[in-house]
């Protein structure tokens, strides 16, 4: 974090094509640092894709150096050899973050299209729509996960709450001190 500016990565995990959004956030503002998609189409082996994803993840952290980490959840769908890939591309992202000490949060696809448009059904091209207009950037991604990503990055921005490591967070071991850290939970 430098000068009070969290840099947020956002991604939208992806065995195909992986979509992700940097954005610099300071106060209430936000600034487009970069959008863009990991092509893995020419991989046809499941394994060298997630090893792909992997370092790729790893490449971007550290060009980027993000202090926070977004990630689409899986959506439930009817095939589940489809979750399964997404779930465990998801997982090489998460773990890639981790890895680097960067905290991370996920977000369900209904949560992320509602902080940007209103909806929670909203379409690619409605989330690409409002992301274009809140950035000012004038040409729309070739492929909508560059924005899907960004999108990640934007909710968790709205959310207005720093991500934190698992474990990282203070913990209270008497009523004493949780009553001093918290003087505004008493009657």
């Amino acid at each position: 974090m430098q000068n009070g500016e969290r840099i947020i990565l956002g991604v939208d995990p992806g065995t195909t094509i992986m979509g992700f959004g940097v954005i610099g956030v300071t106060g209430k503002k936000m600034r487009l640092i970069t959008l863009d998609v990991i092509n893995l189409k020419k991989l046809d082996n499941h394994f060298l894709k997630l090893q792909a994803i992997f370092e790729k993840s790893l490449r971007i952290i550290e060009e980027f150096l993000p202090d926070e980490m977004a990630l689409e959840a899986p959506f439930f769908g009817k095939n589940v050899q489809s979750m399964l890939k997404l779930g465990r591309a998801q997982g090489v992202v998460m773990a890639a973050g981790l890895y680097r000490q960067i905290p991370v949060v996920e977000y369900s696809p209904r949560k992320i299209k509602q902080s940007i448009t209103g909806k929670g059904s909203a379409s690619k091209e409605q989330v690409s729509a409002m992301l274009q207009q809140l950035f000012q950037f004038e040409e729309v991604p070739k492929y909508l996960d560059a924005t899907d990503g960004l999108a990640v990055a934007v909710c968790h921005a709205f959310q207005n709450q720093p991500a934190q490591l698992q474990g990282s967070s203070k913990k209270v071991n008497s009523w004493e001190s949780f009553i001093s850290n918290n003087p505004s939970r008493l009657r």
